[in-house]
C-alpha cells in the first residue's frame, strides 16, 4: 500500500497519546482530553488509526514466519530443543508499556469507553468502536492460542492506589469464556462493519474480515488442540462461522486471485486480500512503513540485507507434482532427488528459488540463480545454508537500493484460507463433498492438471480422516512461509509425530570436476537445465539441525504463564501441564 493509514502518529504524539507508551498504569495516562478528541470524528478516527498501527500483523503474522518452528525452514530454538522454561513465551504481557497484549488491550477499551463518552453521531460510534472490536478479539485470539483461557478486560482499569490495584487482580476466565468473548467482539463488530470499503479506506476491517476471523478462530476452536474429543458441537459452530465468512466475502466481491503468485503485488480491491496490513515505499521518518521481509528473504547480494527464510530440503520435497499427486505417488509423472525441480505443482517455481532457477530480480528478467560448489566454494556471494531460497511474494522490479523500502502488502488472511478453513470445518462436520469443492478450488487456481476425473490429484472417496490430511497439506503448500504452518501442525497436535526425533536437511550441490564443460562458468545461463543437472552436478544432503534432534514436548501445546505475570497477580493459576491447577481445555 503505497500510501499510509499512520502519517498522524506524530500528531497523536502532540496530543498526548505518546503516554500510552505506560498504559497499564492505574493512572488516565494514555488518555487524551475525551471532550476535544471525541466530539470531532476525524480525530477520534486519528485515534482508531493509533490502534491499527499497534496491532497490525507484521510480515508472517503474530510470530513471523518463525523458521525455527516448522519444517518449512531452519533455525535452531528452545521449542524444538525441548528446553523451553516457564517465562520464555512472554507474550502474556506484564509491563508497563503498550507493546504487550494486555497493553495493547487497555488501548483499545478506553477508545471504546471515550467513544462511547463522546458526543459523535451514533452511527460513526458504531462504525470506530467495531473496528477496536476486531482488534481486541484478534488480541484476545493471540492469547488463548498461546495459553488456553486468560483474564477477560473489556473496560478500562482507570483507578489508582493499592485498593484499586487488589481489585484489578482478576482471575483467568476459562477456554470456552475466552472464545466465547472473542465471537462476542467480532459478531458485534459485523454489525456496524461495511461489507467493503471505498478505495481511500482500503485495509480497514470490513466485516467479511470480522467473520473470516471469527472462522479462523472457532476452527482453532475445533481443533485436536483444544477439541481432544472431537465435539461435534465445536465443529458445526466452526462451520457456520467459516460460512459465514464465505457468504460474506462473496457477496462483497472477494475470491481467489486469478494469480497465486502475483496476488501479493495488488493492492486496493485485491480480491484475496481479507485482512491485510499495508506498507509502502517511503523513505520519511514519519511514513516509513516498510514491510521488511522482501529484503530480508532474498538473497544478500539482490538486496542490502537478505538470505533469511531458506526452504529446507523437505519442503522441496513437499510439493506435488503437476498432476497434483505426490512425489512417488504420480504414475504420470517420475520423481527423482536430481531432478527435483521438475513437473512439480506450478506452486513450486513460484515459492522456491533453486540453482538454475531463472528469476528475475532486481528488474532483469533474464536474470537465473546459482547456488552450487566449485572445490568446496560457492559461487554465490554469500551461500545460501539449504540450497535455496523463498521466491514468494519477492518484488521482482524494484532495484537493490530500493528492496529495503519495499511496500508489499502482508495479507494476513486471504480468501484461499477461508476456503481451506470452510473445507476443514466441512470435513468436521462429515460434508466431505464440501470439502472436496473448495480443495478443488485452490488446486485449480494453483494450475495442478485436472486430470480425467476432474479431481486435481486428490483421491476420490476419501475418509473423513484423509481428507482432514489432505487439507493440512494443502495448507502447507499453499501458504508456505506465511507463518501457518507451525500454528497448523500445534493446533492438530502434529509436531512430535511430524517432527520429533527429525533433524532438518538441505543440500549442497556441487559441480562434478570432471565431464564439465571448460566455460561453464560463462555459458551456464545458456545450458539447458536438465542437462546441467544430469551431467555435471551431483546432490548432497547435509544436516541443518546440528545441535539437536527436535524434541517438541507435549506440554508446549499450551504455553506456561510466565512467572512473572503470576507474581504480579495472585489470582492467576498456572496451566496444569505446567505444575499449576488451571485447565486450559475447560
Amino acid at each position: 500500500m503505497k500510501r499510509n493509514y499512520f502519517s498522524i502518529l506524530s500528531l497523536l504524539g502532540l496530543l498526548g497519546l505518546a503516554s500510552c507508551e505506560k498504559v497499564l498504569d492505574k493512572t488516565d495516562l494514555g488518555s487524551v482530553n475525551g471532550s476535544v478528541i471525541f466530539k470531532d470524528s476525524v480525530l477520534a478516527r486519528m485515534n482508531l488509526d493509533y490502534i491499527y498501527d499497534q496491532n497490525l500483523p507484521t510480515w508472517g503474522g503474530t510470530w513471523g514466519t518463525r523458521p525455527d518452528l516448522s519444517d518449512e525452514s531452519f533455525g535452531e530454538s528452545k521449542y524444538f530443543e525441548g528446553t523451553l522454561l516457564v517465562n520464555d513465551v512472554a507474550d502474556f504481557g506484564t509491563a508497563l508499556n503498550a507493546t504487550n497484549n494486555y497493553g495493547k488491550i487497555r488501548v483499545i477499551n478506553t477508545f471504546i469507553n471515550d467513544v462511547n463518552g463522546g458526543t459523535i453521531a451514533q452511527a460513526t460510534k458504531n462504525r470506530l468502536n467495531a473496528q477496536a472490536q476486531f482488534f481486541r478479539a484478534w488480541r484476545y485470539f493471540d492469547l488463548v492460542r498461546l495459553y488456553g483461557g486468560v483474564p477477560l478486560v473489556t473496560k478500562p482499569l482507570q483507578a489508582v492506589g493499592v485498593e484499586a490495584r487488589e481489585a484489578a487482580f482478576l482471575s483467568r476466565n476459562t477456554t470456552t469464556e475466552t472464545y466465547k468473548q472473542i465471537v462476542s467482539d467480532l459478531d458485534s463488530a459485523m454489525l456496524f462493519l461495511p461489507g467493503k470499503w471505498g478505495s481511500s479506506d482500503w485495509g480497514r476491517i470490513t466485516k467479511g474480515g470480522a467473520a473470516a476471523l471469527k472462522g479462523r478462530a472457532l476452527l482453532y476452536a475445533a481443533s485436536p488442540q483444544f477439541n481432544p474429543t472431537d465435539d461435534a458441537a465445536k465443529w458445526q459452530a466452526s462451520y457456520a462461522a467459516n460460512k459465514q465468512a464465505y457468504d460474506l466475502l462473496v457477496a462483497n466481491g472477494y475470491g481467489l486471485h486469478a494469480s497465486f503468485d502475483q496476488l501479493w503485488f495488488q493492492e486496493v480491491n485485491n480480491p484475496e486480500a481479507v485482512f491485510l496490513t499495508g506498507f509502502n515505499t517511503s523513505t520519511g521518518d514519519q511514513t516509513r512503513k516498510n514491510n521488511g521481509y522482501d529484503n530480508s528473504t532474498r538473497p544478500s547480494y539482490a538486496g542490502t540485507a537478505g538470505g533469511s527464510n531458506q526452504p529446507s530440503w523437505e519442503m522441496v520435497k513437499a510439493f506435488p507434482m503437476k498432476d497434483g499427486k505426490k512425489a512417488g505417488e504420480s504414475t504420470k509423472y517420475t520423481y527423482s532427488d536430481q531432478l527435483f525441480y521438475k513437473n512439480r505443482d506450478p506452486r513450486f517455481d513460484k515459492t522456491i528459488a533453486y540453482n538454475g532457477v531463472n528469476w528475475p530480480l532486481n528488474g532483469n528478467t533474464s536474470y537465473k540463480l546459482w547456488t552450487y560448489f566449485v572445490s568446496n566454494k560457492t559461487v554465490e556471494v554469500k551461500a545460501s545454508n539449504t540450497g535455496f531460497y523463498t521466491r514468494k511474494a519477492i518484488n521482482p522490479t524494484v532495484g537493490v537500493s530500493d528492496v529495503q523500502f519495499s511496500g508489499t502488502d502482508w495479507i494476513e488472511i486471504r480468501f484461499a484460507e477461508v476456503l481451506l478453513n470452510l473445507a476443514e470445518s466441512a470435513c468436521g462436520i462429515n460434508n466431505l463433498d464440501e470439502g472436496y469443492t473448495h480443495l478443488k478450488a485452490i488446486r485449480k487456481r494453483a494450475g495442478i492438471e485436472a486430470g480425467t476425473d476432474g479431481m486435481y490429484g486428490l483421491k476420490a472417496s476419501m475418509t473423513r480422516a484423509e481428507m482432514f490430511e489432505a487439507i493440512l497439506f494443502e495448507r502447507q503448500i499453499e501458504f508456505a512461509f506465511e507463518g501457518k504452518r507451525f500454528w497448523d501442525l500445534r493446533r492438530w497436535k502434529l509436531i512430535e509425530k511430524t517432527l520429533n526425533g527429525k533433524r532438518r536437511t538441505g543440500v549442497t550441490i556441487n559441480l562434478k570436476t570432471t565431464g564439465v564443460p571448460a566455460d561453464f562458468a560463462t555459458t551456464r545461463d545458456n545450458v539447458d537445465l536438465d542437462v546441467a543437472y544430469t551431467n555435471y552436478f551431483t546432490i548432497v544432503t547435509k544436516q541443518l539441525d546440528t545441535k539437536y534432534a527436535i524434541n517438541w514436548k507435549p506440554e508446549y501445546y499450551f504455553f506456561a504463564i510466565p512467572q512473572s505475570a503470576i507474581d504480579n497477580n495472585p489470582k492467576i493459576i498456572q496451566n496444569n501441564t505446567w505444575g499449576g491447577g488451571f485447565d486450559p481445555l475447560k
